[in-house]
């Protein structure tokens, strides 16, 4: 038990291949991208507002549609229910995403200069962490927004969770909720990690089984 659990050691501590270092290096790309683009979308329907009403929730900051004004109706909407307003401040939970994303960068540029497969799955397992949390917040705050409604709001509503993701009916509007460029390019960078982890483990599997078998060989 103890040979493989070395051998496993000693493959960890194996620099990556260069082709791997290169394709990390321009995993960074995507990453950096998140910046530019908002990352999910909140829209509204109704027959009162027949174009709908959206908002948009980036990284670092939350932009409505008609120049802001869309949020502002939103909330509007939500004061009747018992809901409270939607600001970047009500969704401080997020603002550590621009720093997680940074330091997601700054770590994989490490990993592509001088990291091992160690690293390389130290980078999978926290960007794994930092995207399931990321979402995790997201539906916790949502969850508070539809739960903690005034007792005195002029409609009275069920308390109710908020869609993460696809549309709900809730009276006569429709919800939806649903990811935007930047979780795709949050996705890609996240792929293309797990991608290369398990490029090197099947790598380094496939080089043990050589090893085993030239080794017995060798004996025989």
């Amino acid at each position: 038990m103890r040979q493989p659990l070395r051998k496993f050691y000693a493959f960890l501590d194996q620099p990556l291949f260069p082709r791997a270092r290169v394709a990390l290096a321009l995993l960074v790309v995507p990453l950096l991208l998140t910046f530019t683009a908002p990352l999910w979308r909140i829209d509204l329907s109704a027959p009162q507002y027949p174009d709908g009403l959206f908002m948009d929730i980036w990284s670092y900051k939350l932009e409505g549609g008609g120049d802001g004004q869309h949020i502002q109706e939103i909330n509007t909407l939500n004061h009747y229910i018992g809901m409270r307003p939607i600001d970047r401040a009500a969704l401080s939970d997020l603002d550590w995403l621009p720093f997680a994303v940074g330091g997601l960068v700054l770590l994989a540029l490490r990993v592509a200069a001088l990291g091992n497969v160690r690293s390389l799955m130290d980078l999978a397992v926290l960007t794994a962490y930092v995207s399931l949390f990321g979402l995790g917040r997201f539906a916790y705050k949502l969850y508070v927004f539809g739960h903690e409604l005034s007792p005195t709001a002029p409609v009275k509503v069920e308390p109710f969770m908020p869609v993460l993701l696809g549309t709900k009916q809730i009276a006569n509007f429709t919800t939806a909720s649903y990811p935007l460029l930047g979780s795709l390019y949050l996705g890609l960078f996240a792929t293309g990690v797990v991608a290369l982890t398990a490029w090197h483990l099947m790598a380094g599997r496939q080089r043990a089984v050589r090893q085993d078998a030239s080794l017995l060989f060798l004996q025989a």
